[in-house]
């Protein structure tokens, strides 16, 4: 009996084992969709994205506060919605005072309305030129 294993089945049987296929490793899952975080209004409490609302900060010293239209300054902040009632709400209700911890001035909330009507503007251009 001769052999004729060509070394891949075991010696002196005469069968050939199948050939080599590489293994191949599972499927690499989809990832996850990217997460918006989630803030509420100090106004009317309603939960929505952090691009949709104004960030207003105190600044670090508790000297005073200021619009955060990048939403990155270091500081305690507090989201209002992006309409003038909800600024009026906040501003009737004390709620950034409430927030914040730090009195509000006047300068504050004309430039929060201004920031209102400036977001309302461009959403009104980008849907016409739509």
């Amino acid at each position: 009996m001769t052999n004729k294993g060509t070394g891949n089945g075991e010696a002196g049987t005469g069968e050939e084992s199948p050939p080599f296929v590489p293994r191949s490793s599972p499927p690499i899952p989809p990832r996850p969709a990217k997460r918006t975080p989630i803030r509420t209004c100090v106004a009317c409490r309603t939960p929505g994205g952090k691009r949709g609302l104004i960030r207003v900060v105190r600044l670090p010293d508790a000297t005073g506060v200021v619009l955060d239209p990048t939403g990155k300054r270091s500081g305690r902040g507090a989201y209002v919605c992006a309409t003038v009632e909800c600024v009026n709400n906040a501003r009737k209700r004390k709620a950034f005072e409430r927030s914040l911890k730090v009195a509000v001035t006047d300068d504050v909330f004309f430039a929060l309305q201004n920031a209102v009507a400036e977001k309302a503007e461009n959403e009104k251009g980008a849907t016409t030129m739509s």
